[in-house]
């Protein structure tokens, strides 16, 4: 194998790979003789095992039959289903050469659409592409231009109307107008390349989101509800008994373990730091990697300097899977709010931060900002935060270190983590922003009083119309509501 051996089967070749997954160096080329679909001979498919810089691990194929000359290529995905889906909506102009040339990862479960032609790719076809805007665009093209002959002989209005639209597809994909690309992954192992990572793009909005039932069903997982067995409860146990496990298990005692369900005197001091639970409450749910029926447990309580927030935690029998997040209570502030926070050394890195799914970071030494709906809602420390950000860039941000990569790139790259580890270092100073039109996010003080800590500065302002419409401010009542409250409290 080491010697670039043909191999008998998948299996084998995947287990070579992973035995010199160490060798990072060493990517070796597997050649596996298959069965060729158009003249029924036998032909060579060559696999090779890779992992994008910045992205993730990936298989790629290619097949190539000496006796008629048939070729196709197909990338699929190694490494596991992301939590969420994503969808990537890339706004391109007329005339720009450059954004057609972008590279797109699509996915076995991914669709593309263009809403200006009314054009939907469905994730059957291109089933695993690791092409550009353009060569994804011009392949649909060439695939509804092959049964064009057949059906002009058996429905000549049909064939006419799809050369029409051919026109209008080619044209678009030569840069003639202007359209937008969307690639929409349940998976969310697709990828659409950013140019000016780390840096925002203005013409790229990425959009995470919770998988439906269909798209999990769609995915593999055909958990049915009726046939899952009930979540049990702490309910269920004899009054005198009390079952624990360790912190991390998972299965079938994972419902066991929900961050809220300890009772120890350690747990509840590590988790209730600022001031303990009134009560634990819960409610049915649905897992978020399998679908299946499960429960998820919550309380609130009161941050000092901030407001009353919700800590909710979800375990799932089946899968394993749990997840924990934070949500601020009360009503929504009138005023956004602005925290500065000078970090001068690392004892500034040990503050808590409660980064809410609305706020955006900055850091304006390295030119760094998250919009809002990056990394989600957490619960962390700055330094943290800092890292959590590098994994993020390095998860998302492909095709920037790899061969065909530009040296600027691999260069802007290298500067780039090389400046956020110098953050954690506390080299010099630098600024933390976390700015959230919702106010809820916090950074706890490093004195007893919050007035004197001169390097934790907490600004509000009002949020302007932009704001409050992506928030859905702009569309919400609530006058029958507070007509209510106050017929009730006379």
């Amino acid at each position: 194998m080491a010697n670039g051996e043909a191999v008998v089967d998948l299996r084998s070749a995947a287990e070579a790979v992973a035995a010199e997954e160490e060798d990072a160096s060493v990517s070796p080329l597997h050649q596996i003789e298959s069965l060729c679909m158009r003249c029924g001979e036998n032909g060579i498919t060559r696999l090779l095992l890779t992992r994008i810089p910045h992205f993730r691990e990936l298989v790629l194929m290619a097949f190539e039959c000496p006796h008629c000359n048939e070729r196709n290529n197909e990338v699929q995905f190694a490494g596991e289903l992301q939590p969420r889906g994503c969808c990537f909506r890339l706004e391109v102009p007329a005339g720009s050469s450059e954004m057609l040339n972008r590279q797109v990862v699509k996915s076995d479960s991914a669709t593309i659409k263009i809403p200006e032609l009314d054009f939907e790719i469905p994730p059957e076809a291109q089933r695993g592409t690791l092409s550009t805007v353009e060569g994804i665009l011009l392949r649909a093209a060439d695939e509804l231009q092959a049964l064009q002959e057949e059906r002009k002989k058996v429905d000549p209005k049909t064939a006419e109307a799809i050369d029409q639209f051919l026109l209008k597809l080619r044209s678009i994909a030569s840069g003639d107008a202007s359209f937008t690309f969307i690639l929409d992954d349940p998976a969310g192992n697709s990828f659409i390349e950013n140019p000016y990572a780390p840096s925002p793009d203005p013409s790229l909005t990425i959009h995470f989101y919770e998988r439906t039932r269909e798209q999990q069903e769609s995915l593999g997982f055909l958990v049915d509800p009726s046939t899952a067995p009930e979540s049990s409860t702490m309910d269920d146990l004899p009054p005198d008994e009390v079952r624990t496990e360790p912190h991390g298990s998972v299965g079938a005692i994972a419902g066991r373990r929900a961050i809220a369900q300890c009772n120890t005197d350690e747990v509840t001091s590590a988790l209730c730091r600022y001031s303990a639970p009134e009560e634990v409450d819960t409610l049915p749910s649905s897992c978020g990697a399998c679908g299946t029926a499960c429960v998820t447990r919550f309380y609130s309580t009161n941050i000092p300097y901030f407001r009353e927030v919700i800590i909710m935690a979800t375990t799932c029998d089946m899968c394993g899977y749990r997840s924990s997040e934070l949500k601020a209570g009360g009503e929504i502030p009138k005023k956004g709010k602005r925290i500065t926070v000078s970090v001068k050394n690392k004892l500034d890195l040990s503050r808590d931060v409660i980064k809410a799914d609305t706020a955006c970071v900055k850091v304006p030494e390295v030119e760094l900002e998250l919009a809002s709906g990056t990394l989600g809602g957490i619960v962390t420390t700055i330094e943290g935060l800092i890292t959590k950000i590098s994994e993020n860039l390095e998860r998302l941000h492909g095709f920037s270190l790899g061969d065909s990569a530009d040296d600027w790139k691999k260069k802007k790259w290298h500067d780039f983590k090389s400046q956020l580890t110098r953050l954690l270092e506390v080299a010099e100073p630098w600024t933390l922003i976390i700015d959230d039109a919702l106010a809820s996010s916090f950074v706890s003080p490093a004195t007893d009083s919050i007035e004197d800590d001169t390097q934790l500065n907490v600004e509000e302002y009002e949020r302007s119309w932009e704001q409050n419409e992506e928030l859905g401010l702009n569309d919400m009542d609530t006058s029958s509501a507070d007509h209510a409250y106050n017929t009730n409290s006379v």
